[in-house]
């Protein structure tokens, strides 16, 4: 997922923050674990943590994973999601 998917996501989320407001805070909990998996590598390098890269892999990942699963309900008429394109 690029910054630009991620930026319209987020615009998208936050207009419509009465609306679904945990929608809103569900992605914003996603852009957090995805911010923590990209500056835990320094962490986890200095401290010789390598066992946390899974996590960090995991982390790096959740919004595009997030998307995709919000997709496939969409798809599968179980969930509307209006901010897919």
């Amino acid at each position: 997922m690029t910054l630009a998917e991620l930026q319209r996501i987020k615009q998208w989320h936050a207009r419509h923050h009465h609306d679904h407001p945990v929608e809103y805070h569900l992605w914003d909990a996603m852009l957090t674990l995805w911010l923590m998996g990209w500056v835990g590598w320094l962490p986890a390098f200095a401290f010789d943590a390598l066992w946390t890269a899974p996590l960090l892999l995991l982390g790096m990942s959740a919004p595009t994973l997030y998307a995709g699963w919000r997709g496939r309900a969409h798809r599968a008429n179980s969930l509307r999601c209006d901010w897919l394109r």
